[in-house]
Protein backbone atom coordinates (compact mmCIF):
# COMPACT_ATOMS: atom_id res chain seq x y z
CA UNK A 1 0.00 0.00 0.00
CA UNK A 2 1.43 3.41 -0.98
CA UNK A 3 1.84 6.20 1.52
CA UNK A 4 -0.78 8.95 1.52
CA UNK A 5 0.25 12.62 1.58
CA UNK A 6 -2.25 14.83 3.41
CA UNK A 7 -2.08 18.60 3.86
CA UNK A 8 -5.43 19.48 5.44
CA UNK A 9 -6.81 18.55 8.86
CA UNK A 10 -10.27 17.28 7.79
CA UNK A 11 -8.69 14.80 5.37
CA UNK A 12 -6.26 13.67 8.07
CA UNK A 13 -9.05 13.10 10.58
CA UNK A 14 -11.17 11.20 8.10
CA UNK A 15 -8.30 8.82 7.35
CA UNK A 16 -7.46 8.27 11.03
CA UNK A 17 -11.16 7.66 11.75
CA UNK A 18 -11.18 4.71 9.33
CA UNK A 19 -8.26 3.19 11.24
CA UNK A 20 -10.05 3.77 14.52
CA UNK A 21 -13.13 1.96 13.27
CA UNK A 22 -10.88 -1.00 12.46
CA UNK A 23 -9.54 -0.85 16.05
CA UNK A 24 -6.03 -0.05 14.85
CA UNK A 25 -3.40 1.58 17.06
CA UNK A 26 -1.99 4.85 15.67
CA UNK A 27 1.50 6.27 16.25
CA UNK A 28 2.70 9.78 15.41
CA UNK A 29 6.29 10.81 14.64
CA UNK A 30 6.46 14.63 14.61
CA UNK A 31 9.34 16.10 12.57
CA UNK A 32 10.41 19.29 10.84
CA UNK A 33 11.57 17.34 7.79
CA UNK A 34 15.03 17.17 6.21
CA UNK A 35 15.01 13.59 7.42
CA UNK A 36 18.04 11.51 8.36
CA UNK A 37 18.50 7.94 9.69
CA UNK A 38 17.64 9.11 13.21
CA UNK A 39 14.16 10.06 12.05
CA UNK A 40 13.78 6.75 10.26
CA UNK A 41 14.68 4.95 13.49
CA UNK A 42 11.72 6.73 15.08
CA UNK A 43 9.51 5.49 12.25
CA UNK A 44 10.69 1.91 12.78
CA UNK A 45 9.95 2.16 16.49
CA UNK A 46 6.48 3.51 15.68
CA UNK A 47 5.88 0.57 13.36
CA UNK A 48 6.89 -1.82 16.14
CA UNK A 49 4.44 -0.30 18.59
CA UNK A 50 1.43 0.52 16.40
CA UNK A 51 -0.62 -0.65 13.43
CA UNK A 52 -0.54 2.69 11.59
CA UNK A 53 2.20 5.31 11.45
CA UNK A 54 1.67 9.01 10.77
CA UNK A 55 4.73 11.21 10.24
CA UNK A 56 4.22 14.96 10.33
CA UNK A 57 6.54 17.40 8.59
CA UNK A 58 6.05 20.99 9.67
CA UNK A 59 8.72 23.65 10.08
CA UNK A 60 7.08 25.40 13.01
CA UNK A 61 7.64 29.18 12.93
CA UNK A 62 6.42 29.55 16.51
CA UNK A 63 9.51 27.84 17.95
CA UNK A 64 12.07 29.98 16.10
CA UNK A 65 13.39 33.22 17.55
CA UNK A 66 13.61 36.38 15.40
CA UNK A 67 17.35 35.90 14.73
CA UNK A 68 17.18 32.12 14.21
CA UNK A 69 17.19 30.02 11.06
CA UNK A 70 13.49 29.63 10.21
CA UNK A 71 13.94 30.97 6.68
CA UNK A 72 17.10 28.96 6.04
CA UNK A 73 15.92 25.72 7.66
CA UNK A 74 16.22 23.02 4.95
CA UNK A 75 12.93 21.99 3.39
CA UNK A 76 13.28 18.74 1.42
CA UNK A 77 9.72 17.45 1.13
CA UNK A 78 10.11 15.33 -1.99
CA UNK A 79 13.25 13.63 -0.68
CA UNK A 80 11.59 13.10 2.71
CA UNK A 81 8.48 11.72 1.06
CA UNK A 82 10.50 9.10 -0.80
CA UNK A 83 12.35 8.06 2.37
CA UNK A 84 9.14 7.72 4.36
CA UNK A 85 7.37 5.74 1.65
CA UNK A 86 10.33 3.35 1.41
CA UNK A 87 10.23 2.99 5.19
CA UNK A 88 6.59 1.90 5.15
CA UNK A 89 4.97 5.01 6.61
CA UNK A 90 1.20 4.98 6.15
CA UNK A 91 0.47 8.70 6.08
CA UNK A 92 2.59 11.85 5.73
CA UNK A 93 0.90 14.93 7.19
CA UNK A 94 2.54 18.08 5.77
CA UNK A 95 0.23 20.99 6.55
CA UNK A 96 0.81 24.57 5.39
CA UNK A 97 1.33 27.21 8.08
CA UNK A 98 -2.19 28.55 7.47
CA UNK A 99 -3.71 25.18 8.39
CA UNK A 100 -1.83 25.05 11.69
CA UNK A 101 -2.19 28.74 12.61
CA UNK A 102 -5.34 29.91 10.82
CA UNK A 103 -5.55 33.09 12.91
CA UNK A 104 -1.85 33.80 12.56
CA UNK A 105 0.87 33.34 15.14
CA UNK A 106 0.13 36.50 17.10
CA UNK A 107 -3.42 35.39 17.88
CA UNK A 108 -2.58 31.74 18.53
CA UNK A 109 -3.46 30.23 21.91
CA UNK A 110 -0.20 29.02 23.42
CA UNK A 111 0.78 26.15 25.66
CA UNK A 112 3.47 26.73 28.27
CA UNK A 113 5.12 24.24 30.61
CA UNK A 114 6.57 26.56 33.28
CA UNK A 115 9.94 26.11 34.90
CA UNK A 116 11.48 23.42 32.71
CA UNK A 117 10.89 25.55 29.60
CA UNK A 118 13.05 28.41 30.90
CA UNK A 119 16.33 26.61 31.64
CA UNK A 120 19.18 25.30 29.47
CA UNK A 121 18.00 25.61 25.83
CA UNK A 122 15.01 27.61 27.06
CA UNK A 123 17.32 30.23 28.58
CA UNK A 124 19.29 30.47 25.34
CA UNK A 125 16.20 30.44 23.13
CA UNK A 126 13.41 32.36 24.96
CA UNK A 127 9.95 31.20 23.89
CA UNK A 128 11.29 28.16 22.05
CA UNK A 129 9.57 25.55 24.21
CA UNK A 130 6.30 27.46 24.19
CA UNK A 131 6.40 27.07 20.42
CA UNK A 132 7.27 23.39 20.73
CA UNK A 133 4.59 22.62 23.32
CA UNK A 134 1.97 24.53 21.35
CA UNK A 135 2.60 22.81 18.04
CA UNK A 136 2.92 19.34 19.56
CA UNK A 137 -0.33 19.85 21.48
CA UNK A 138 -2.01 20.90 18.24
CA UNK A 139 -0.58 17.90 16.38
CA UNK A 140 -1.86 15.57 19.10
CA UNK A 141 -5.32 17.07 18.71
CA UNK A 142 -5.17 16.89 14.92
CA UNK A 143 -3.90 13.31 14.65
CA UNK A 144 -5.26 11.96 17.96
CA UNK A 145 -2.60 9.23 18.13
CA UNK A 146 -2.36 6.52 20.76
CA UNK A 147 1.37 7.17 21.09
CA UNK A 148 4.06 9.53 19.83
CA UNK A 149 7.77 8.86 19.39
CA UNK A 150 10.52 11.41 20.11
CA UNK A 151 14.30 11.16 20.07
CA UNK A 152 16.25 11.49 23.29
CA UNK A 153 18.81 13.79 21.62
CA UNK A 154 16.37 16.60 22.38
CA UNK A 155 16.18 15.49 26.01
CA UNK A 156 14.74 18.71 27.41
CA UNK A 157 12.11 18.78 24.67
CA UNK A 158 11.13 15.20 25.52
CA UNK A 159 10.57 16.12 29.18
CA UNK A 160 8.62 19.26 28.23
CA UNK A 161 6.31 17.17 26.04
CA UNK A 162 5.88 14.49 28.71
CA UNK A 163 4.89 17.10 31.29
CA UNK A 164 2.54 18.86 28.89
CA UNK A 165 0.85 15.57 28.04
CA UNK A 166 0.43 14.69 31.73
CA UNK A 167 -0.72 18.15 32.80
CA UNK A 168 -3.34 18.43 30.04
CA UNK A 169 -4.51 14.81 30.53
CA UNK A 170 -3.90 14.01 26.87
CA UNK A 171 -4.50 10.34 26.07
CA UNK A 172 -1.15 9.92 24.30
CA UNK A 173 1.73 7.69 25.42
CA UNK A 174 5.09 9.43 24.95
CA UNK A 175 7.88 7.09 23.87
CA UNK A 176 11.53 8.18 23.84
CA UNK A 177 14.14 6.56 21.60
CA UNK A 178 17.90 6.58 22.19
CA UNK A 179 19.96 9.08 20.21
CA UNK A 180 21.12 7.80 16.82
CA UNK A 181 24.75 8.67 16.17
CA UNK A 182 27.19 8.84 13.29
CA UNK A 183 30.07 6.32 13.43
CA UNK A 184 32.27 8.97 15.11
CA UNK A 185 29.68 9.64 17.80
CA UNK A 186 28.12 12.87 16.53
CA UNK A 187 24.40 12.90 17.26
CA UNK A 188 22.41 12.92 14.03
CA UNK A 189 20.65 16.23 13.43
CA UNK A 190 19.19 18.06 10.47
CA UNK A 191 21.36 21.05 11.40
CA UNK A 192 24.54 19.02 10.92
CA UNK A 193 24.11 19.92 7.26
CA UNK A 194 25.18 23.47 8.13
CA UNK A 195 28.69 22.27 9.07
CA UNK A 196 31.62 22.80 6.74
CA UNK A 197 34.02 19.90 6.25
CA UNK A 198 36.43 21.38 8.81
CA UNK A 199 33.63 22.00 11.32
CA UNK A 200 32.28 18.50 10.82
CA UNK A 201 35.69 17.12 11.78
CA UNK A 202 35.56 19.04 15.06
CA UNK A 203 31.96 18.27 15.95
CA UNK A 204 32.47 14.79 17.51
CA UNK A 205 34.36 16.51 20.36
CA UNK A 206 30.94 17.25 21.88
CA UNK A 207 30.17 13.57 22.42
CA UNK A 208 33.72 12.80 23.54
CA UNK A 209 33.34 15.50 26.18
CA UNK A 210 30.11 13.88 27.36
CA UNK A 211 31.80 10.49 27.68
CA UNK A 212 34.60 11.97 29.80
CA UNK A 213 32.06 13.83 31.94
CA UNK A 214 30.23 10.58 32.57
CA UNK A 215 33.46 8.86 33.60
CA UNK A 216 34.27 11.66 36.03
CA UNK A 217 30.82 11.58 37.61
CA UNK A 218 31.05 7.83 38.13
CA UNK A 219 34.51 8.33 39.64
CA UNK A 220 33.11 10.76 42.21
CA UNK A 221 34.38 14.07 40.79
CA UNK A 222 32.32 17.02 42.05
CA UNK A 223 29.54 18.15 39.72
CA UNK A 224 30.77 21.75 39.48
CA UNK A 225 34.21 20.49 38.46
CA UNK A 226 32.72 18.13 35.86
CA UNK A 227 30.79 21.04 34.35
CA UNK A 228 33.85 23.33 34.35
CA UNK A 229 36.09 20.76 32.67
CA UNK A 230 33.44 19.98 30.05
CA UNK A 231 33.10 23.64 29.09
CA UNK A 232 36.88 23.97 28.84
CA UNK A 233 37.19 20.89 26.65
CA UNK A 234 34.44 22.02 24.29
CA UNK A 235 36.10 25.43 23.91
CA UNK A 236 39.52 23.83 23.40
CA UNK A 237 38.08 21.78 20.52
CA UNK A 238 37.08 24.99 18.73
CA UNK A 239 33.37 25.03 19.62
CA UNK A 240 31.59 27.84 21.45
CA UNK A 241 30.01 26.33 24.57
CA UNK A 242 26.52 27.56 25.41
CA UNK A 243 26.06 25.40 28.49
CA UNK A 244 27.44 22.23 30.10
CA UNK A 245 25.16 21.11 32.89
CA UNK A 246 24.65 18.05 35.07
CA UNK A 247 20.99 17.62 36.00
CA UNK A 248 18.66 15.10 37.59
CA UNK A 249 17.42 12.89 34.79
CA UNK A 250 13.81 12.83 35.96
CA UNK A 251 13.06 16.56 36.02
CA UNK A 252 16.24 18.45 34.99
CA UNK A 253 16.56 20.03 38.43
CA UNK A 254 20.16 20.83 39.44
CA UNK A 255 21.80 17.59 40.55
CA UNK A 256 23.16 17.11 44.05
CA UNK A 257 25.66 14.69 45.52
CA UNK A 258 22.84 12.37 46.62
CA UNK A 259 21.30 12.03 43.16
CA UNK A 260 22.04 8.81 41.29
CA UNK A 261 20.18 9.13 37.95
CA UNK A 262 21.81 12.01 36.11
CA UNK A 263 21.98 13.47 32.65
CA UNK A 264 24.80 15.62 31.31
CA UNK A 265 23.51 18.15 28.78
CA UNK A 266 25.63 20.28 26.47
CA UNK A 267 25.00 22.86 23.78
CA UNK A 268 27.61 24.57 21.65
CA UNK A 269 27.88 26.67 18.53
CA UNK A 270 30.00 25.62 15.60
CA UNK A 271 29.84 27.88 12.57
CA UNK A 272 26.18 28.26 11.58
CA UNK A 273 25.09 25.27 13.65
CA UNK A 274 23.98 25.07 17.26
CA UNK A 275 24.64 21.50 18.38
CA UNK A 276 23.06 19.82 21.40
CA UNK A 277 23.69 16.44 22.97
CA UNK A 278 23.30 14.62 26.27
CA UNK A 279 24.36 11.50 28.11
CA UNK A 280 22.54 9.62 30.84
CA UNK A 281 24.75 8.64 33.80
CA UNK A 282 23.94 6.32 36.69
CA UNK A 283 26.30 6.53 39.62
Amino acid sequence: MSMELVEQIPTLRARVATWRRADQRVALVPTMGNLHPGHLALVREAQRLADRVVVSIFVNPLQFGPSEDFGAYPRTLEQDRALLEAAGTHLLFAPPVAAVYPRGQAGQTRVEVPGISDILCGASRPGHFVGVATVVCKLFNMVQPDLAIFGEKDFQQLLVIRLMTQDLSLPVTIQGLATVREPDGLAMSSRNGYLTREERARAPALYQTLLRAGERLRAGVAIAEVERLAAEEIAAAGLGPDYCSVRRAGDLAPAGSEDRELVVLVAARLGRARLIDNLGVRR
